[in-house]
């Protein structure tokens, strides 16, 4: 038999907490907004109080937390949107300068085109 272990030993930290992107008073917002829709979900009573209380737990959870997948949707979408608008920009920053050369190289050709027009001909 091989000396080698079957299993692997995987090192990963202990807690795998995804970036925080809401801080502040959003936060603090998150917290209080949170716990008064809970509130009022459970004395509300019924399916609109189930549902006011799910979504009070989704807030609470995101002031808790820190972390709201919604936000870094929006942000990664933005982000993508910039980088999308700096590639248009320098595209059409490339494309002028092309427009540039072949204005200058269309006007080369006709003085050169009416020089060997008005020339000598080698006969």
């Amino acid at each position: 038999m091989s000396d080698t272990p079957i299993l692997k030993r995987v090192e990963r930290p202990l807690h795998d907490y995804p970036e925080q992107n809401v801080q502040g008073w959003e936060r603090i917002g998150s917290l209080a907004g949170g716990v008064l829709m809970m509130g009022k979900g459970l004395r509300r009573g019924g399916i609109f109080g189930l549902v006011q209380l799910a979504i009070g737990g989704a807030v609470l959870a995101r002031g808790i937390t820190g972390h709201c997948s919604a936000k870094s949707l929006l942000e990664k979408s933005r982000s993508d949107m910039d980088l999308a608008r700096t590639r248009i920009e320098e595209a059409g920053a490339e494309l002028s300068k092309l427009k540039t050369k072949a204005e200058v190289a269309a006007e080369e050709a006709v003085v050169k085109g009416v020089d060997a027009v008005t020339g000598p001909k080698g006969v």
